[in-house]
C-alpha cells in the first residue's frame, strides 16, 4: 500500500531532477554521459587522445601521468638528463618519441626500456649527451636521429635487424671506424638515407646497406675507399665525400663504377691530383672544387657522358690544365665552373650545349675571334677578375653568342666598352675596370639590357658621349658609383628604376636631372659633395614612384623637396 502511494506521488510531481536521482546506492544515476577528463601531464598539451606535447617547458624530470594510449610524445627542448625505465616502458603504444635537445646521457637512457616499445617508428635523440648509442632499439623503427651527440660506439642491434628502417642520422658525433661494427646494419635492408658526416672515420665503412640512396660522409678523416666498399650500393644516387683527406691512391677505377644510379658526387676539399676514373654514365653533378688537380684528362670523363654540372674551382689548372677537346665527350654539359685556377685562355672545343661558363679569377689575358664560337647556346659567361685588356679582346669575340643573357667582365683591365655584344643581353657587369669613356656604338642594339654596372671606373660626365644611353630602352638598374662624376649624367634611360651615384664628386643636382627617368624608385647619392642647398627644389618633381633617396655621408645634411603627387612618401636618408 505504501509503495503504491509513493508511485502516485512521483507521477503527480512530474519527472525527477538530477538531485532526486542521486542516491548513495547509485551515485552516477542521472549524470550526463560525458567522457572522463583526458589525462595530461601538468603544463603539457594534449591536443588529441594519443598526443602529448611537452616541448620547451624546461623540464628536469620525466613527466608523470602520461596516458598509456600515447602514440606521439614530444619532450624536446627541455633539461632532461635521464628517462626512468618504469615510466618509459609502460608506454607500449608509442610510435614517435622526440627527445631532441635535452641533456640525456647514455647512462640516463635505459636499453631495457625500449624492449616494451614494440610499435616505435620514429626516435629523435639529437643534441643530447650520449657517449654510446643504445644497445637495442625496437625492430619496428623507421627513422632514428642520434645526431649531435658524443657517440663513439654503435652496437649490432642499435640499427641492425630493422626491416622497416629507412633513415639513420649520426652526423656530428665522435665515431671512428672501430666504433662502427661491420654488422651495424645487418638485417636492415631498407635504409635509404645514412648520415655519418662530421665524425672521425678514416676510411669508408664496409658492409653499408645495399639499399642506400643518400650517403653523407663529408667532414671526416677519410683517406681511402676500400676496394669493393661501394660494390653493392647500386641504388645510391647521392654521395657526399667533401672535406676529407682523399688522395688518388685512396680511389681506384672500380670505386664508383658499380654505382649505376649515382647522380650527385661531391669530392671537393680533398687532396686529389686527378679526376677519378670509372665515373658512371648516370652522374649529373661532379664537384671537384678545392683539390690539387693540375690537368683534366678526357679519358677520365669518357664514362660520365651524362654529366651536366662540372665544378673544378680552386684547383691548380694551368695553361695546359684543360686541353682542347678534353670535355668534348660531355655533350650534355650545362655548367662548367673553373673559378680560381691558373688558366691563361678560355678552354677550346668546349661542349656545344654548354650554357654557363664560370671562369673568374684566372689569368686569361686575351680573347680571340673564335675562342667562344663553339658554344652558341651559352647564356652565362663570367670572365671577371682576369687580365683582359681592351687591346687584346677581339671586336668579334662575343658575336657568336646569340643566346648570351649575362656577361661579367668585372675586375679586368678594360679601358673601353667591349664591342660586338649580343643583342639579347640582360645583364652586363663592367665594374672595377679602367673605363675612361662611354660611346654609343658598343651599347647600340642592347634593347633588352636590364642591368648595367659601371662602378669603380674612372668615368667623368664629359667622357660620356651624347646618345650613350639612347638604345637602352629596358634598362632598370644602372650603377655609376665610385667614379669621377661631378653631376648627374643627362638623358638617362626612361625605364630606369634604380640609380647608383654614390661615391662620386657630385656637388649639384639641377631641376632637369631626372626629367628623363619618370620610373625612378631608388636613388643613391651618398658620399658625394652635396650641401644643404645643392639639390634644386624641382629635382624630384615628376617622379611619382620614388621610394628612397639616400644622401648619407655628404658634407651637410641635404634637404630634399619631394614631389607632392607621389602616392607614397619617399624615404630620404641623410647624415
Amino acid at each position: 500500500m505504501l509503495l503504491s502511494l509513493l508511485l502516485l506521488l512521483l507521477l503527480l510531481l512530474g519527472p525527477p531532477t538530477t538531485a532526486v536521482m542521486e542516491d548513495p546506492t547509485f551515485p552516477h544515476l542521472g549524470e550526463s554521459l560525458q567522457p572522463p577528463p583526458r589525462a595530461c601531464p601538468p603544463r603539457c598539451s594534449c591536443p588529441r587522445a594519443d598526443t602529448v606535447d611537452c616541448d620547451g617547458l624546461d623540464l628536469r624530470v620525466f613527466p608523470h601521468n602520461i596516458t598509456r594510449e600515447a602514440q606521439q610524445l614530444s619532450l624536446q627542448n627541455n633539461q632532461l638528463q635521464e628517462l626512468p625505465y618504469n615510466e618509459l616502458s609502460r608506454l607500449s603504444s608509442l610510435r614517435t618519441l622526440n627527445l631532441h635537445n635535452n641533456r640525456i646521457s647514455s647512462e640516463g637512457l635505459p636499453d631495457e626500456a625500449f624492449e616494451s616499445l614494440t610499435q616505435l617508428q620514429h626516435i629523435y635523440v639529437a643534441h643530447n649527451k650520449l657517449s654510446v648509442a643504445p644497445q637495442f632499439l625496437p625492430r619496428s623503427l623507421r627513422v632514428a636521429d642520434l645526431a649531435a651527440n658524443q657517440v663513439t660506439e654503435i652496437f649490432p642491434l642499435t640499427f641492425g635487424e630493422k626491416p622497416e628502417l629507412r633513415s639513420v642520422y649520426l652526423h656530428n658525433n665522435q665515431l671512428n671506424n672501430a666504433g662502427l661494427p661491420s654488422n651495424a646494419f645487418h638485417g636492415s635492408e631498407a635504409i635509404t638515407t645514412l648520415s655519418l658526416s662530421n665524425n672521425q672515420l678514416s676510411y669508408l665503412p664496409p658492409s653499408l646497406p645495399p639499399s642506400l640512396e643518400r650517403l653523407h660522409l663529408q667532414n671526416n678523416l677519410i683517406s681511402k675507399v676500400p676496394r669493393g666498399a661501394l660494390s653493392r650500393q647500386t641504388q645510391l644516387r647521392e654521395l657526399y665525400l667533401q672535406h676529407n683527406q682523399l688522395t688518388d691512391s685512396g680511389l681506384d677505377a672500380t670505386t664508383f663504377s658499380k654505382l649505376h644510379h649515382l647522380e650527385y658526387l661531391d669530392l671537393s676539399h680533398n687532396q686529389l691530383a686527378a679526376v677519378p676514373a670509372g665515373l658512371p654514365r648516370t652522374l649529373a653533378v661532379l664537384h671537384l672544387g678545392r683539390n690539387r688537380i693540375q690537368q683534366v684528362e678526357a679519358a677520365r670523363l669518357h664514362g660520365a657522358r651524362g654529366l651536366r654540372y662540372l665544378l673544378l674551382q680552386h684547383n691548380q689548372l694551368g695553361a695546359a690544365g684543360l686541353p682542347a677537346g678534353a670535355l668534348r665527350p660531355l655533350r650534355g654539359l650545362h655548367t662548367l665552373h673553373v673559378y680560381g685556377n691558373r688558366l691563361e685562355r678560355v678552354p677550346l672545343a668546349l661542349p656545344r650545349r654548354l650554357q654557363s661558363l664560370v671562369l673568374p679569377h684566372n689569368r686569361v689575358a686575351a680573347l680571340g675571334a673564335r675562342d667562344l664560337a663553339a658554344m652558341p647556346g651559352l647564356a652565362e659567361l663570367n670572365l671577371a677578375y682576369n687580365r683582359l685588356a681592351s687591346a687584346c679582346m677581339h671586336h668579334r669575340a662575343f658575336r657568336p653568342l646569340r643566346a648570351l643573357r649575362s656577361l661579367d667582365l668585372a675586375g679586368n683591365l678594360l679601358t673601353r666598352l667591349p664591342t660586338g655584344l649580343p643583342t639579347g643581353l640582360h645583364t652586363l657587369r663592367l665594374q672595377h675596370n679602367q673605363l675612361r669613356t662611354l660611346e654609343p656604338e658598343p651599347l647600340a642594339g642592347l634593347e633588352q639590357l636590364r642591368e648595367l654596372s659601371l662602378a669603380h671606373n674612372r668615368l667623368r660626365v664629359g667622357d660620356i658621349e651624347p646618345g650613350t644611353w639612347h638604345e637602352l630602352r629596358a634598362l632598370q638598374v644602372l650603377d655609376l658609383s665610385h667614379n669621377d662624376l661631378s653631376f648627374v649624367p643627362p638623358d638617362l634611360p626612361e625605364a630606369l628604376e634604380e640609380l647608383h651615384l654614390q661615391n662620386n664628386r657630385i656637388s649639384y643636382v639641377g631641376p632637369e636631372a631626372f626629367l628623363s627617368t619618370p620610373s625612378l624608385r631608388v636613388l643613391f647619392l651618398r658620399a658625394n659633395k652635396l650641401h644643404m642647398t645643392s639639390i634644386a627644389p624641382e629635382a624630384f618633381l615628376g617622379l611619382p614612384h620614388l621610394r628612397m633617396v639616400d644622401t648619407m655621408g655628404n658634407p651637410e645634411q641635404v634637404l630634399i623637396q619631394l614631389p607632392p603627387t607621389a602616392p607614397h612618401q619617399p624615404r630620404a636618408r641623410g647624415p
